[in-house]
Formats: C-alpha cells, sequence, structure tokens
C-alpha cells in the first residue's frame, strides 16, 4: 500500500495527541498520575484544531492515546476527522480493553484507525492485572488482540518493565508470538506519575532485567517479529543494539494537558534522559540518549559503561 510505503522510505512526521485522561485502569507506573483526577478531557473542537495545526507542519501520522482514548465519547469521530484532513496513519494507543469488542474493533478500522497498540504487561492474568489494578484486563486485551488480528490488523503492543514482570518476559513474548502481534516493545519504567509514588518496590536495577529482556526479544526475532526496547541504554544492549527503539523514532509533536511539546525527541535528549561525561567515549555516543534522570537519581551510574571497541 502507498501509504506505508511512504512511511517505510521516509519516516512520516508525528503528532501525539492525548484526548483526556480518564481511563477504566489504575495502573501502578502510570506516568500521567493524577490527571484522570485534574484534567478535563478535551472536547472535538479542540482536538480538530490540534489536528489540522499539526498537519499543517508537516505531520502525516498521528497517534490518539491519553489516559484511555477509546473511552472518549468523540473518538471514533476523531479518527474520522484525521482522515479526512489527511492523516495516512492513525493509531490507537490503549490498555486494549475495548478491543475485546469485536464490533467495536470493526468501528475503528471503519472510520480509519490503521495501527492498534495495546499494552499487555505479563503473561497471565495475575501478573498483568496486578500492574493494572483492573481484574479481567488481561483476558480482554488478549481477546482483544486476537480481534484485531482476526480483522488483518497491523498490532504493535507495549509492556512496561517493573520489577513484578521482569521475569516474566520471556513468556511475554512466547505469548504475543502465538497471538501473532506484528511488532512489541519492552518499555522500562519511567519514575514519574504513579510510578514514582510506587518506586519503592516498582523498580528493578537495569542490569538485573537484561537477560531476561534478551530472552524475549529472541523469542520475537525469531519468529520475524519486531522487537524493540525503549529507556534502555546501548551499553546494557550488546548484540541487540538494533533493538533500541530511541534510534528508530520518528520526529513527533505532543499535545498535552494545556500544553504542547514540539520535538518530543529534543525533550528526551536534552531534559528527560541524563548521560554522564563518560558516556562521550563510548561508540554508540551519537546515538544513545542515556537513562532516564530518576532512575539515576536512584540508582546512580554503575551499570552503566562506555562501549569503547
Amino acid at each position: 500500500m502507498i501509504n506505508k510505503w511512504i512511511k517505510n522510505k521516509f519516516f512520516m512526521k508525528r503528532v501525539d495527541i492525548k484526548v483526556g485522561f480518564k481511563c477504566n485502569n489504575r495502573c501502578v507506573f502510570c506516568v500521567q498520575g493524577d490527571k484522570r483526577y485534574k484534567t478535563p478531557s478535551k472536547d472535538f473542537k479542540e482536538i480538530q484544531n490540534s489536528l489540522k495545526e499539526a498537519f499543517g507542519e508537516g505531520k502525516r501520522e498521528v497517534v490518539f492515546t491519553g489516559g484511555e482514548p477509546t473511552i472518549h465519547p468523540c473518538f471514533l469521530d476523531l479518527v474520522k476527522e484525521a482522515r479526512k484532513i489527511g492523516f495516512l496513519e492513525a493509531q490507537a494507543q490503549s490498555n486494549g480493553r475495548l478491543f475485546a469488542y469485536k464490533d467495536f474493533c470493526k468501528e475503528l478500522v471503519k472510520a480509519g484507525v490503521t495501527q492498534f497498540s495495546p499494552s499487555l504487561h505479563g503473561s497471565n492474568p495475575e501478573i498483568h492485572d496486578k500492574l493494572t489494578r483492573a481484574e479481567g484486563s488481561f483476558d480482554q486485551t488478549v481477546q482483544g488482540i486476537k480481534n484485531l488480528k482476526n480483522l488483518n490488523q497491523y498490532v504493535l503492543t507495549n509492556s512496561v518493565i517493573t520489577f513484578d514482570n521482569y521475569k516474566d518476559l520471556p513468556n511475554l513474548a512466547k505469548l504475543l508470538v502465538d497471538l501473532d502481534v506484528d511488532q512489541f516493545q519492552f518499555a522500562f519504567i519511567h519514575i514519574v506519575g504513579q510510578a514514582d509514588k510506587n518506586k519503592d518496590w516498582l523498580v528493578p536495577r537495569k542490569t538485573e532485567i537484561m537477560s531476561y529482556v534478551k530472552k524475549g526479544l529472541d523469542t520475537g526475532m525469531d519468529a520475524g517479529k519486531k522487537v524493540f526496547t525503549e529507556a534502555i541504554p546501548f551499553c546494557l544492549m550488546s548484540g541487540y543494539e538494533s533493538c533500541v527503539a530511541e534510534q528508530k523514532m520518528p520526529e513527533t509533536s505532543i499535545y498535552d494537558a494545556g500544553f504542547k511539546v514540539d520535538n518530543y525527541g529534543d525533550y528526551r535528549r536534552n531534559s528527560g534522559k541524563a548521560r554522564r561525561g563518560e558516556c562521550n567515549k563510548c561508540k554508540f555516543s551519537n546515538v544513545c540518549e542515556g537513562s532516564w534522570r530518576e532512575y539515576v537519581d536512584i540508582f546512580g551510574w554503575d551499570e552503566f559503561k562506555p562501549v569503547l571497541d
């Protein structure tokens, strides 16, 4: 298809629009913190204006997120509006629970969603539902993935790495392969929002998780899937450098709660993440963003060693 060719050839610029912060999960690691209680959902007109502005700036891919975008009362109309404006790709970044209803999935496809990005954080209900604090969410999300694949849709999943699930990552990868997702990503927990409140028991050390991360990546690669990690520096990814997502992320602007981030990549590199002087010696210095600052504030730098050859 021509839009897929354009995306792969030219790496389309992306806009991330947070339509609101209400959610039917209560994830213990949610970076949005208490916004669900303090920030009302955006109305159709505000989001429409953001879409038009982003399109005028050259963005051709839109990611609808939140909170949980699928529970926004105007969500289907927003997708239709994005495609009407001219966006070539429309991604629904979701906890995946409403995808359990196949008729709703069909409506999303008809409206113009081209990519579905549900989140799955464990290979069984005990792990996933504990992290989402929503009983039954595992079964719904898994059923949602099955529905989408039965409809021949492109599914890319995200899994947040925590102390409670890092040993399960190989099992989770096997499940994702069995579900035939097209792409999956393991993203190390960002210690802000709810994650900051729960950091004393929720955050593992990165060196502790790496063997499990790599086993999970192996499972995906052996099955021919696209697999990535996020927020894990290159020095811990020996042999798996091609899986570091940051080097492949498109230029993205974000419409958040009353403010706009013009370039999220610049924010990550200049503010969100940290590097130290020794990092400049590393062979990956030009492409590695380092680690989230909050992680280094807790654990320090001992785990991160420059790759010299």
